[in-house]
């Protein structure tokens, strides 16, 4: 039953203290699962963070439920996809209320821009951290940019990016 606990806590946590979505939670969730608990070791949450990536839905959902349900099962997948998603729901509403009451304002903007970089900061943080793990030869380098390049200036469906990169990565490394 504490195990429960933990796993509702710590993603309760990831939820409530992390904005930007899916990408911005990355560092909340590796802290949480790989040196706070030890759920999961950095190969494993690499591998994570990389199924949740390929399957439909949320990035934090995916992570959530993959980690609930090797940790505790079905139960254990089920808390921790609804602590992630309940501090979301919560604000939402809330500000969903207080923004009826304010409307467009000066202080609902300056909020938002407040928020812009730190999201961004977060999804650099995201980056730099997966990208250490993942890149480190020169053949996951060039892999690396290709992939940059392709997605950065063609409209490729993502999909077929990542299978590509999965195949020239089976057959290079």
């Amino acid at each position: 039953m504490k195990i429960f606990l933990n796993l509702f806590i710590s993603f309760f946590k990831i939820g409530m203290f992390s904005f930007g979505g899916g990408f911005a939670m990355i560092p909340f969730i590796q802290k949480e699962v790989i040196y706070a608990n030890h759920w999961v070791n950095y190969n494993e949450f690499l591998d994570m963070i990389a199924i949740s990536q390929i399957t439909p839905g949320p990035i934090a959902i995916n992570s959530a439920t993959f980690i609930g349900t090797r940790v505790a099962g079905p139960i254990g997948g089920a808390i921790c996809t609804i602590a992630v998603i309940l501090p979301s729901f919560i604000v939402v509403l809330s500000m969903i209320m207080i923004l009826k009451k304010l409307g467009k304002t000066k202080l609902v903007d300056t909020i938002y821009s407040g928020l812009r970089p730190v999201v961004m900061a977060l999804i650099l943080s995201a980056l730099v951290s997966v990208g250490k793990a993942s890149i480190f030869d020169l053949k996951s380098i060039i892999v690396a940019i290709i992939a940059f390049i392709i997605f950065s200036r063609k409209k490729m469906n993502i999909m077929l990016g990542m299978g590509i990169a999965g195949l020239i990565g089976y057959l290079l490394f």
